[in-house]
């Protein structure tokens, strides 16, 4: 299977995943009136695909560890539990940040759910496997633990007639940022495992556990939805437009290339899955990019809340470039 053998390539792959991670939302952005609920069902069939795709390409290259089905085939329970149960963790975070980019938008919902689980993620990640320099990698989590604060209130400033609204997408961000820093040292936990399975027989059981949980979780906020609408009917999934599950369908796949890439790219041991998540979810910068520039959710606003969100991207990349920096000093 292909591994980086140099920081340089598991920097790259990092990066990748961040673009990855920060871009997948667009997707569904490109179907209008298609409720997210039934959006769900493609991104999980893309999501499923992509990762058993990456095995059986990436996954099945060079002689230096065993070969994708070899791994999954001589996986121990242990390690599919692992991993498994890390896939439930993210789909139930993942569903509540899709809701919360349904009400909230892609520069409020990412950079406040992700910036959170970046600062769980990578504390808890560090002490399942402490690798880099703990005061760069700890310091540019508060650097952005101020980025995530920036950006909240750059959001009431912009919104500062609809309380309600805000309020809601806010606390989903917020629920969704906790759980989605809690699958990764679960993630973590299943590559630590011996024998070693390797990283994309990982992200198949991640997958696996993904696809499991989504028809009860899909299914509820189908029948009592986070976002103050109607129950969502499922015969709309029959009648939206086949351009809007292929867009579905690619948004599982993107997000799972970043997470194949990140898994990848954290089981290199100079990185660490701390190192590795910590700039992974630098997707809160890409994704916040997106919403305020080619969405243009934030047009209109105040210039107070423009200010607001240019200290937010400020905040941002010192963190992100503080954690990068962590695994060379």
């Amino acid at each position: 299977m292909f591994l980086p053998e140099t920081y340089q390539a598991a920097l790259f792959l990092m990066l990748l995943s961040m673009l990855c991670w920060g871009s997948w939302a667009n997707t569904l952005k490109l179907c209008p009136g298609f409720r997210f609920q039934l959006f769900y069902w493609d991104y999980v069939i893309g999501l499923f695909a992509g990762a058993l795709l990456w095995g059986l390409t990436a996954g099945s290259l060079g002689r230096n560890a065993p070969a994708f089905w070899a791994a999954v085939i001589q996986a121990p329970l242990s390690t599919i539990l692992w991993a498994a149960f890390g896939g439930v963790v993210f789909n139930i975070a993942n569903l509540l940040l899709v809701a919360a980019i349904d009400i909230a938008g892609l520069a409020v919902a990412f950079p406040v759910g992700i910036g959170l689980a970046l600062v769980v993620g990578a504390v808890s990640s560090y002490f399942v496997s402490p690798a880099g320099n703990p005061l760069l990698l700890f310091g540019g989590v508060a650097l952005v633990v101020v980025a995530i604060v920036t950006d909240a209130a750059a959001y009431r400033k912009r919104e500062s007639s609809a309380v309600a609204t805000t309020t809601r997408g806010i606390v989903l961000s917020l629920i969704a940022g906790v759980l989605m820093g809690s699958f990764y040292p679960l993630v973590a936990r299943a590559m630590s495992a011996q024998p070693a399975s390797g990283p994309y027989a990982i992200a198949l059981f991640f997958a696996i556990g993904v696809v499991f949980s989504t028809v009860p979780a899909n299914l509820l906020l189908m029948a009592r939805p986070l976002d103050g609408k109607p129950p969502v009917d499922g015969a709309g999934y029959r009648r939206a437009p086949m351009s809007w599950h292929v867009a579905g369908v690619l948004g599982g796949a993107i997000w799972c290339s970043g997470a194949v890439s990140n898994f990848v790219a954290s089981s290199a041991h100079l990185v660490g899955p701390a190192v590795s998540y910590s700039i992974g979810q630098g997707a809160t910068m890409v994704s916040a990019c997106w919403g305020v520039f080619v969405w243009r959710e934030f047009a209109g606003a105040p210039q107070s809340a423009r200010l607001l969100l240019a200290l937010m991207f400020v905040f941002f990349i010192l963190g992100l470039g503080a954690v990068a920096l962590a695994p060379l000093y």
